[in-house]
């Protein structure tokens, strides 16, 4: 993987954190996201649009997406994903502990020490082929 490839692959793992953490916010700020049929869906997720918080997340999504377009154009797939995933794994339960109260347990940080480790072993381990 190339050092741009590595930035930018740095660069979508941020912006997809901050896209989840100011999801989250706006959709507390609103109350909640719970429904129980298509047009009370729609209503609800107008609702959301009306949280600042909410629309810059969506906006912010938006822009992770065109940054990974970006990405998927130019690097190994089955390297840059591994990667991507990981990070943002790591980014989004740093935040949500940081920044929501969420707890982090010993045993949840083993299981995201095995999941991780296990992306490594399958997008690192396997050599070209």
């Amino acid at each position: 993987m190339s050092i741009t490839g590595i930035l930018l692959v740095l660069l979508v793992a941020g912006l997809t954190m901050a896209a989840n953490l100011l999801l989250r916010a706006g959709i507390d700020a609103a109350g909640g996201f719970a429904v129980d049929g298509a047009m009370e869906a729609l209503r609800a997720l107008a609702h959301l649009f009306l949280q600042p918080r909410f629309t810059v997340g969506f906006m912010t999504y938006a822009l992770a997406s065109l940054v990974w377009f970006r990405v998927v154009a130019t690097e190994p797939l089955s390297v840059a994903y591994p990667i991507l995933v990981s990070l943002t794994f790591l980014l989004v339960t740093a935040g949500a502990v940081a920044f929501f109260g969420e707890t982090l347990s010993v045993r949840k940080a083993l299981g995201l020490l095995v999941i991780l480790s296990g992306i490594m072993i399958v997008s690192f381990g396997s050599g070209r082929a």
